[in-house]
């Protein structure tokens, strides 16, 4: 969603239908702070933010991923998590959560809509 700094409607608008059916959702970040990213948008985006600069943890570090899906209070089996570095995702799905690899916002969106049956548009 922040990749390359670049702010993403399709993306933000899908995440606002994914948390507006109920769903809970999470930002977990490789990152040193919090400088790059919009945090005022947060709290209507996220129910937990996990950033690694933070947490002393880092993707694709299995503990990191337990950590955030704790944070939740879900198991990882009741999570998805989107990425555009395939380590990270294979990472994630090592843990138990599955995995989308983000190569564009359509595609991302299109297997979203796919795994949630969520009406989401992209």
């Amino acid at each position: 969603m922040f990749a390359a700094t670049t702010y993403s409607d399709p993306m933000h608008a899908a995440l606002q239908t994914v948390r507006g059916s109920g769903l809970r959702t999470g930002l977990l970040s490789n990152s040193w702070g919090m400088a790059d990213y919009p945090r005022h948008l947060f709290p209507s985006m996220f129910d937990v933010v996990v950033i690694s600069g933070e947490v002393g943890m880092r993707k694709p570090e299995e503990r990191i991923f337990r950590h955030a899906v704790g944070l939740l209070g879900l198991t990882p089996q009741e999570c998805l998590f989107i990425d555009d570095i395939e380590v990270n995702v294979t990472a994630a799905e090592a843990v138990g959560m599955t995995g989308v690899l983000h190569t564009d916002p359509d595609a991302t969106i299109a297997r979203l809509r796919e795994i949630l049956g969520l009406p989401l548009t992209g």
